[in-house]
């Protein structure tokens, strides 16, 4: 009687995207999550991988690559198993899929590509809708946003669709920061995560190379200005009802918040973080008000800048499907608010199912 009552989760991870192997650890946490003896009570999980490439594969295999069975490199690298490959819209089994959970970071997934697809299933998914993934993923517009509803950020510049080709236009780019923003500045595709793309610029010399490789990934730029800040991060989980998580704070050895920072080097990580109550409150509050500004719901991870000597919010950016590695902010927020990863995975299919 139980297994008829359990919910089949469809879980998407992998994804065409320099996030793709973030996305594979994030999805193995999730996995096992919903592997733990009171998950596995409620919850069935199929799994549907989709490579570097941007090919779904069958559900048996994309579950290998879960346990370990299978290496996602060595696939990706012989481009193998091609018989195994499957159209979504056409051959891809998911009538017995009762909830969607993408974790599928970066572009063509959290940036509302992945929602918009699933949409055409009839079937809800953990996170916000095509919108709210948009807005999220895209820092150029979600700073505009920010800044018509008058929420404190650092001082920034947007160039969108500039020919970086042509030496007048990127000498004519770098004159406006010059111009208009102090050193060090911080040079962003628009849309992209895990810092990818990103570059620290302490003087004129570093621009152009900045500028090249932020412009490889997206041709719309954000530079921001550089200023002496803690890192503070706070979970969001709800939907009409937003709930925010304990304050948490990275300290990291690096010059900056990168993506080795992130992923591969040994961040101090402090939840809860050693700010006083009347700063963590606005921080929850700004948070919450943020995420309904862009229709974001389901989860997120918020940002922020606090600046050292001012003790200033400066809220940074939205993260509409954060990270679920072993080394993620997210989950740790959410232990420390008193949900561990295996309560929490369930908390957020019973939101999204209460749509």
């Amino acid at each position: 009687m139980m297994g008829e009552n359990k919910k089949c989760i469809g879980l998407i991870f992998g994804g065409y995207s320099n996030e793709h192997e973030v996305s594979i650890s994030s999805a193995k946490t999730v996995f096992r999550a919903f592997h733990s003896k009171i998950n596995k009570q409620r919850f069935i999980i199929k799994a549907f991988y989709i490579n570097k490439y941007g090919d779904w594969l069958e559900s048996d295999l994309s579950e290998k690559i879960l346990t370990g069975e299978i290496d996602d490199d060595a696939l990706n690298k012989q481009r193998i198993f091609i018989q195994e490959k499957i159209n979504f819209l056409e051959g891809i089994n998911f009538q017995n899929v009762d909830i969607w959970f993408p974790l599928l970071h970066g572009f063509n997934g959290e940036d509302g590509s992945i929602h918009g697809l699933l949409k055409f299933t009839k079937k809800p998914l953990v996170g916000c809708g095509i919108i709210g993934s948009a807005l999220g993923m895209d820092k150029i517009m979600m700073k505009t946003i920010f800044s018509k509803l008058k929420l404190p950020q650092v001082n920034y510049l947007v160039f969108q669709n500039e020919d970086l080709n042509d030496k007048e236009v990127k000498n004519k780019l770098i004159n406006e920061i010059l111009k208009k923003l102090n050193f060090p500045v911080f040079v962003k595709p628009s849309n992209s995560g895990s810092s990818l793309g990103i570059s620290k610029v302490t003087n004129e010399s570093e621009i152009f190379q900045a500028l090249d490789q932020a412009w490889a990934i997206d041709q719309r730029i954000l530079i921001e200005e550089g200023l002496e800040v803690r890192e503070i991060e706070c979970g969001i989980i709800g939907t009409s009802n937003l709930l925010a998580s304990e304050i948490g704070e990275v300290k990291y050895e690096n010059d900056w918040y990168d993506y080795d920072s992130k992923y591969n080097l040994n961040s101090k990580i402090t939840i809860p973080a050693e700010i006083d109550p009347k700063t963590t409150k606005q921080i929850r509050e700004i948070a919450i008000q943020s995420c309904k500004a862009l229709n974001i719901f389901g989860l997120a991870r918020v940002d922020f800048f606090l600046e050292k000597f001012s003790n200033k919010i400066l809220i940074n950016e939205i993260n509409t499907i954060p990270g679920f590695t072993k080394k993620s902010m997210f989950p740790m927020l959410w232990k420390a608010s008193g949900l561990n990863i295996e309560q929490l995975v369930a908390k957020l299919v019973d939101i999204s199912l209460d749509l």
